[in-house]
């Protein structure tokens, strides 16, 4: 069977064909805006066809380029459109249409189709978990360490898993989103009583002694192990999402 107009298939297997693909098919005359317009009232946007972008590109007045409007129609749509043209041309391109939806229905090529599909699925799994698997290995590693560190350096660990931040956004975030103090004083950055039940942090003091003999502790907030991987992980998983 020669081909008439090209039939594309979408993610879920179905087949499309293409509105202006269509329009030149038939010979139309009007407008393509028009002509689309005019055929689409007794059909359902995204059911019968969805708008996307045509692949040629097209220099506007103001010299950047665009991409003239296309639409994606079923096979069903495509053929109403072309029994309304009316037309012998329009007779053929529907008995095109039902001959190649004969064959598309063919029990060899609906396996034929799953089987590509279920390909695509694997590919786009086995990519994912290429891409993920060096940060997992690595959530997990620090996950049983014993040595905590701090906030700032926890800010360039989570900046080599591709998370854009540093310390001092790290800092705003952690108090934003209730694991460390907010409230100004003493306490100010110091771990909440959350982060502390979680054991996403410890508490490091040092001892001062200033010229005049009197002595200060200073406290320092340093992220465990399991802090690490609890905040690599939920990092992570918002950069997915």
């Amino acid at each position: 069977m020669q081909e008439v107009i090209k039939i594309n298939q979408n993610e879920q297997g179905e087949a499309q064909v293409s509105a202006r693909e269509l329009y030149q098919a038939l010979g139309v005359k009007k407008r393509f805006s028009a002509w689309f317009t005019q055929n689409s009232d007794q059909l359902i946007d995204g059911a019968d066809f969805t708008g996307v972008l045509g692949g040629t590109p097209v220099k506007g007045g103001n010299g950047n380029v665009q991409y003239l409007q296309d639409y994606s129609l079923t096979v069903d749509a495509a053929k109403q459109i072309a029994l309304m043209s009316g037309t012998e041309k329009g007779k053929q391109v529907r008995m095109y249409f039902i001959q190649v939806e004969k064959a598309w229905n063919s029990p060899d090529q609906i396996m034929a189709r799953a089987l590509q599909i279920s390909k695509m699925k694997l590919e786009n799994r086995d990519k994912l978990i290429a891409e993920m698997k060096p940060k997992a290995l690595f959530a997990d590693a620090v996950a049983t360490s014993e040595t905590s560190v701090l906030v700032g350096e926890l800010a360039k660990i989570l900046k080599q898993n591709g998370v854009d931040t540093g310390a001092t956004r790290l800092f705003s975030w952690l108090r934003n989103n209730g694991y460390l103090i907010r409230r100004k004083g003493t306490d100010y950055n110091m771990p909440t009583q959350k982060s502390m039940e979680l054991r996403l942090f410890e508490i490091t003091e040092t001892s001062i002694t200033r010229s005049n003999g009197s002595i200060t502790v200073s406290k320092t907030p340093k992220v465990t192990g399991k802090g690490q991987q609890y905040f690599i992980n939920k990092f992570l998983k918002e950069k997915v999402g």
